[in-house]
C-alpha cells in the first residue's frame, strides 16, 4: 500500500510530506485548495504524462516520492523482471520533473526509464477519476471490464493466440492466391523454355565441337588433297623417306672411313622414322575426311539449332544452359508453393477449428460471468439507493474477432417497467459514479492491487446517496486501501485518516499545505462542508454525529 508521499515544489505544493492510513484516506479542502493537484503528483510519480507546468514557479525541478510497503506479488515478481528488489518489504518510487520539460524516474534511488514506472505504478495502485466515467460510456470496453470480472483474461489469451496465429496463414494463403494468376502465367513460360532448351540435349561447350566439326567437314576436300599429297611427296617410290634410305645407307657405308658420318647416318634414320609416322598420321586423316553427306546434314542442322537458341536465349550457350536449370528451380519452387497452399489450408481449418472452439468456451464462460455480474452490481446498486435500476447484458454472437465472437453491451433500466438501454442514453452523472463505485467494487477482488484512489467519485450525488457511497468505500477500505478525493461530508465521515488540504498565502506566494487531522479536527472541515465558512454549534454537533454514526455503520 501507498505509505507515505512526499512533494516538493509541485504547483502550489512547496513541499509536504503525507503519511496514509491502511483503510480509508479521504482528501477535502476548498475548491482550489491543490486536491487535483495531489492527485496529478500521485500520478507523475506513477509514470503517467506530466508537463513542465506542474513545476513551481520560480523552481529548478518538482520532485515526487512514493514509499510503498506490504508489495504484492505481482509487482514483486515484475520487479524483479527488470532488475529491483523490495527485499525490506518496501518500495519507493520517485519522479523528478525538470522546468525545461525533462524529468527522471527512479525505483528504490536507481534511475529506471518512465515506462518501466509505470507498468510498476499499475500493479500498485488503481486511479478512478471522472473521466473514468467514460469507460461506461464506450460500449468497447464492457467486454473488458466482463472479462476482468469471470477471471477470463488466461482464456482469451490462449484464444487470442490461436486468432493471431489463424490470422496469420490467412495473410499467407491470401499472398499465394493472390500470385496464383501470374504464377500460371510464369509456369507456362517456364514450360515454355524448359521444353524448347530441355529437348535439344545441349552439352557445354557443344557449340564449340559443331563449329570446328563442321568448319572441317565444310572444306573436307581441300584438307584431304593436301594430306594426300604430303603422304605421296614422303612414301612413295621416289618420295623423300626413300631418298632418305639411300643418304643414311651411303653415309653408312663410308663410317668406316670418316666415324662422323655413323651419328649423322643414325639421325637421317630418326627423320625417316618420324617423317613415316607423319604419312600415316596422314592416311588416317585422309580416311577420316571421307565424310558422308548425312553426317554433314546432321552437323550443319545442330549448328543451325544451336545459333537460334543462343540467339534466343544467349547470347552464350552456357547463357542458355544457366536460364534452363534456372526455370527447371523456379518451377519446382513454385510448385513447392502449391503444395505450401495446401499444407497452409489444411493448417488454417485445424487453427479455425481450435479458435473457434475456444471462442465457443470464452463466450459460455461470459455467459456465466454475465449472470453473476449482473447479479453482483445489482446488489451494490441497491445498497447505493438505485434500488429501481436494472443492470442487463446485452451479449450477441458473431463473426471470430480478437476478442472472439461476443460482443457485449452493458444496458440499464432506470425506471420499473423501462426495457433496458445503453447506459449511454440512460445514466446522469450520478448514476454513472454510483455504477462504477459497483463495478469497482464487484471487480476489487479480481486482482491484488493495494490501493484503491478515488478522484471526486461524488460527483452528481448528495443526500442518503452519498451516505452509501461512504459506507461502500469503507467496506471496500477492509480489504484494499483506498484514497478519495470528496465535497461532500457524509463521504468524508467514512474516512480512517482524514487529511485536510489548505490554501495560504506565505510571503506574497500561495502555497498548499496537507495536514491530517484529529477527530476535533475532522468536525471542524465536516462542519465547514456542511455549512460552509459560517460554522454554528449545529453544525459542529451535524459533523459530529455523522463521524459516530458512519463509524458505528462501518463497524458492523
Amino acid at each position: 500500500m501507498l505509505s507515505e508521499l512526499y512533494i516538493e515544489n509541485l504547483a502550489v505544493i512547496r513541499r509536504a510530506v503525507i503519511p496514509f492510513d491502511g483503510g480509508v484516506n479521504v482528501f477535502t479542502g476548498e475548491t482550489g485548495a491543490g486536491k487535483s493537484i495531489l492527485i496529478g503528483g500521485i500520478n507523475a510519480v506513477l509514470g503517467q504524462r506530466t508537463t513542465k507546468d506542474i513545476v513551481r514557479s520560480g523552481t529548478d525541478k518538482a520532485v515526487i516520492s512514493a514509499l510503498f510497503t506490504d508489495i504484492p506479488e505481482s509487482a514483486q515478481k515484475k520487479l524483479e523482471e527488470y532488475g529491483f528488489s523490495c527485499d525490506d518489504g518496501q518500495l519507493i518510487l520517485s519522479r523528478e520533473i525538470r522546468s525545461d520539460g525533462g524529468s527522471v524516474a527512479r525505483i528504490n534511488s536507481r534511475t529506471a526509464s518512465v515506462s518501466v514506472l509505470r507498468e510498476i505504478g499499475s500493479l500498485l495502485i488503481n486511479i478512478h477519476g471522472q473521466h473514468d466515467n467514460q469507460i461506461l460510456l464506450a460500449s468497447e470496453k464492457h467486454l473488458d471490464i466482463l472479462d476482468s470480472f469471470g477471471e477470463l483474461e488466461a482464456l482469451r489469451d490462449r484464444y487470442r493466440e490461436k486468432f493471431r496465429l489463424l490470422q496469420e496463414s490467412a495473410r499467407k494463403i491470401n499472398k499465394l492466391v493472390a500470385d496464383a494468376a501470374e504464377s500460371e502465367r510464369r509456369t507456362a513460360t517456364l514450360g515454355e523454355i524448359i521444353e524448347e532448351i530441355g529437348s535439344l540435349e545441349i552439352e557445354e561447350n557443344e557449340d564449340d565441337r559443331i563449329e570446328e566439326e563442321y568448319s572441317l567437314m565444310k572444306n573436307g576436300d581441300a584438307v584431304s588433297a593436301a594430306a594426300m599429297a604430303a603422304k605421296s611427296a614422303i612414301s612413295s617410290d621416289e618420295g623423300i623417306s626413300e631418298m632418305l634410305s639411300a643418304v643414311g645407307g651411303a653415309l653408312h657405308d663410308c663410317a668406316e672411313y670418316c666415324p662422323e658420318l655413323e651419328a649423322l647416318a643414325k639421325r637421317i634414320e630418326s627423320a625417316k622414322i618420324e617423317l613415316d609416322d607423319v604419312s600415316s598420321e596422314l592416311t588416317d586423316i585422309a580416311e577420316r575426311l571421307d565424310f558422308s553427306p548425312e553426317r554433314f546434314a546432321q552437323i550443319k542442322e545442330r549448328r543451325e539449332q544451336l545459333f537460334r537458341i543462343k540467339r534466343k536465349y544467349g547470347p552464350e550457350l552456357s547463357d542458355v544452359i544457366a536460364l534452363y536449370e534456372r526455370s527447371v528451380s523456379e518451377l519446382r519452387d513454385m510448385a513447392d508453393s502449391k503444395d505450401e497452399l495446401k499444407k497452409l489450408s489444411a493448417y488454417k481449418k485445424e487453427l479455425l477449428a481450435a479458435a473457434t472452439e475456444l471462442a465457443r468456451k470464452l463466450s459460455a464462460e461470459r455467459e456465466k460471468a454475465a449472470e453473476r455480474f449482473v447479479h453482483d452490481v445489482t446488489e451494490e446498486l441497491k445498497f447505493l439507493d438505485m434500488p429501481n435500476v436494472r443492470l442487463a447484458v446485452k451479449h450477441e454472437k458473431g463473426k471470430l474477432t480478437v476478442n472472439g465472437m461476443d460482443t457485449i453491451e452493458f444496458l440499464i433500466s432506470a425506471n420499473p417497467g423501462e426495457e433496458p438501454k445503453p447506459i449511454s442514453k440512460i445514466a446522469s452523472g450520478g448514476e454513472l459514479s454510483r455504477i462504477m463505485l459497483s463495478l469497482k467494487t464487484v471487480i476489487a477482488d479480481k486482482d491484488d492491487i493495494p490501493t484503491l484512489i478515488f478522484d471526486e467519485i461524488d460527483t452528481g450525488v448528495s443526500g442518503r446517496a452519498a451516505q452509501k457511497i461512504g459506507i461502500k468505500l469503507a467496506q471496500v477500505g477492509k480489504s484494499r486501501q483506498v484514497l478519495c478525493v470528496t465535497h461532500l461530508s457524509q463521504i468524508a465521515a467514512a474516512a480512517d485518516e482524514h487529511l485536510l488540504i489548505e490554501k495560504q498565502v506565505v510571503d506574497d506566494r500561495t502555497v498548499t499545505d496537507v495536514r491530517v487531522l484529529d477527530f476535533e479536527g475532522r468536525k471542524q472541515e465536516i462542519a465547514r462542508i456542511i455549512g460552509g465558512d459560517n460554522i454554528t454549534e449545529l453544525t459542529l454537533k451535524n459533523a459530529e454525529e455523522q463521524l459516530l454514526a458512519m463509524k458505528h455503520r462501518t463497524e458492523k
